[in-house]
């Protein structure tokens, strides 16, 4: 897979229900971004990648299951200046499968929140839906 040159600073954020084991949280994050940072912070784990390789898993899925209409779709109406989002489902994310959510209530215990900021925001998109 060939990775473009575009910076893009990509920031997961993940609520923590009091019931939920924070170490398995981090490591649904890991599953899908390998490349972040994690932190914990109160009530939430957030993440954050400066590298456009960190979208890799969710590039080839995207590639893999066909569905680049849904998350161009999902990329550009949540598409705000040089900046875009996606809800993650975290169930899914934590046995490493790749599964947006079109709204934070599909995930029962609640999504991973994945933004995307670069001044070639159009040029990111395009790239994780293979539309380029």
């Amino acid at each position: 897979m060939n990775i473009p040159t575009i910076k893009c600073k990509v920031e997961i954020i993940c609520p923590v229900n009091l019931s939920e084991d924070l170490d398995k949280i981090k490591q649904a994050i890991s599953n899908i971004f390998p490349d972040s940072t994690i932190k914990n912070e109160i009530f939430s784990i957030k993440a954050q990648s400066n590298e456009l390789k960190s979208l890799k898993k969710i590039s080839e899925t995207i590639s893999s299951s066909q569905s680049q209409k849904i998350y161009t779709r999902n990329l550009e109406n949540n598409l705000e200046g040089d900046s875009t989002w996606f809800f993650l489902n975290k169930q899914a994310a934590f046995v490493g499968i790749v599964a947006i959510c079109d709204e934070a209530e599909e995930s029962p215990l609640g999504p991973i929140k994945v933004t995307l900021t670069s001044s070639n925001i159009d040029a990111v998109i395009d790239w994780i839906s293979f539309l380029n």
